[in-house]
């Protein structure tokens, strides 16, 4: 439920728990790639590694927010 009640449109609970996992495998993906390859050594590498963190991470924080607070479609 959302503040004003619950919600007609917008993702639904199963659509935010694939974007967590989703989310959770990427961040999962980068950290084994940065294992494996090691931390880059370009400005190009260090902005694949900075966008991909900051979108795999704000996406996994958005959705873990909305299904802590119910704030869903039914």
């Amino acid at each position: 439920m959302g503040v004003s009640g619950p919600r007609k449109f917008g993702p639904t609970r199963a659509d935010l728990k694939f974007r967590f996992g989703f989310s959770m495998a990427g961040l999962a993906m980068l950290a084994v790639a940065i294992a494996v390859r090691g931390l880059p050594q370009s400005a190009g590498g260090w902005e694949a590694v900075g966008i991909a963190a900051v979108f795999f991470g704000g996406t996994a924080a958005w959705s873990l927010c909305r299904l802590i607070r119910r704030d869903h479609a039914e």
